[in-house]
């Protein structure tokens, strides 16, 4: 599994073959991944899927995969990259929710034994409705009414698809059509949808929220939302299934639950399960294992945003210290009862020297638990530092030699 963020190198975890059952912390951003021998305590339930992964999203951690790279078919879990572009032409304001579409006749080629919402061709419809029918009814019609929208042409989305699936770091994804008919250039992997949908997730939290509406009715027909655990766990808000008879059944869950101990937090976890014979199954293997990542794993905050982890001395600047901390929440998952082991260790460049500008990156936070490293991220300057006058820099680069010498 690769994941990845711009601005950011590429991080990777992989469990190999001979470890597929086993737990392996692979910490996205911002933390960066360091090898780990931690593993969980109570290893993961056995599952049916072919492929799987358990994603902390919360701590960006991977906990638990099985088979995570295997090249699998992704149905209609594709339309997560295809509503990951659409609420990105929401968000910058290319479209908008009350905008009315005329389908072309392409809508026409959704055949009845397909997942569709029942739009007409030439029938104007919002993108609201298309959005909501894409996303709770599984409309393959609703996604290729909206990829025309956005794209100009499906063809041309799907070059927008793929781009971004490479930006995002799934280097193991290729589309070939914005719905997921099987195609032997429409290929994914388990490890790659869990980074697509922990970055769907974040990216645009104000459009999240519709994967957990639970039914919608449009043209006077009502279709319940497929994903199941809607109606079976509370903490569920997402995210979706899919199913064609090559690639079986999937599921990517993800549930929210309360962070004990620290109140104004909660945990989000993310399971995919791909290729499952039986739709029964892949709603009682993701239960399963979302259950098990509570109850296994402990997830602690080391720091809130904002905080100062540091005062720290810096030359040539305006003023003789810098505070120094976090700008986000960081967030660790560890085996349950491990995290009182993890301690922190801070190390920052040396020396510090003006200027530095607000949020610049001035040195590392390692989580040390019995000599180990577990994981690192970044620590940041919290405020701006300007140059000092001339006689500030003479006097600091002075201090700088006499200190060298030492």
């Amino acid at each position: 599994m690769r994941f990845s963020t711009p601005g950011s190198s590429s991080l990777s975890s992989l469990v190999p073959s001979s470890l597929s059952r086993a737990v392996t912390l692979g910490v996205l951003l911002p933390a960066t991944l360091v090898a780990s021998t931690a593993f969980a305590q109570v290893p993961p339930p056995a599952v049916n899927a072919r492929s799987w992964v358990l994603v902390d999203a919360t701590s960006n951690q991977v906990l638990a995969s099985g088979n995570p790279d295997e090249r699998v078919e992704p149905a209609s879990l594709t339309k997560l990259m295809t509503a990951y572009l659409v609420f990105e032409a929401l968000q910058t304001k290319k479209i908008s929710m009350d905008q009315t579409v005329m389908p072309s006749e392409a809508v026409r080629r959704v055949r009845n034994d397909e997942s569709r919402m029942f739009i007409e061709a030439n029938k104007p419809v919002t993108v609201h409705d298309l959005v909501y029918g894409m996303i709770i009814q599984s409309g393959n019609d609703a996604a290729i009414a909206l990829a025309e929208l956005v794209g100009g042409s499906e063809s041309q989305f799907v070059n927008m698809m793929n781009t971004e699936a490479q930006r995002l770091g799934m280097a193991h994804t290729h589309f070939a059509d914005v719905n997921g008919m099987p195609d032997a250039q429409h290929y994914t992997t388990a490890g790659d949808l869990a980074l697509l949908s922990t970055r769907l997730i974040r990216d645009f939290p104000d459009y999240y929220s519709i994967f957990s509406v639970k039914e919608f009715t449009y043209n006077k027909i009502k279709q319940p939302n497929r994903n199941r655990l809607l109606w079976i766990d509370p903490t569920v808000d997402g995210l979706k299934t899919g199913h064609t008879q090559a690639a079986g059944y999937c599921l990517i869950a993800t549930a929210k639950r309360s962070l004990p101990g620290t109140p104004d937090a909660s945990r989000r976890l993310v399971t995919v399960m791909m290729g499952e014979v039986k739709e029964h199954d892949r709603v009682q293997d993701s239960l399963k294992m979302l259950n098990y990542g509570y109850s296994a794993y402990d997830t602690v905050r080391l720091y809130k945003a904002g905080q100062t982890i540091e005062t720290a001395r810096i030359y040539k600047g305006a003023q003789d210290t810098v505070k120094v901390g976090v700008k986000s929440d960081q967030f660790l998952t560890l085996p349950k009862g491990a995290a009182d082991k993890a301690k922190p260790q801070v190390t920052l460049n040396s020396p510090l020297i003006a200027p530095l500008t607000d949020g610049q990156q001035v040195g590392n936070v390692q989580l040390v638990a019995n000599g180990k490293t577990l994981a690192q991220f970044p620590v940041v300057a919290l405020e701006a530092v300007p140059q000092a006058g001339v006689a500030g820099r003479v006097w600091d680069s002075l201090m700088l030699m006499f200190n060298k010498k030492k």
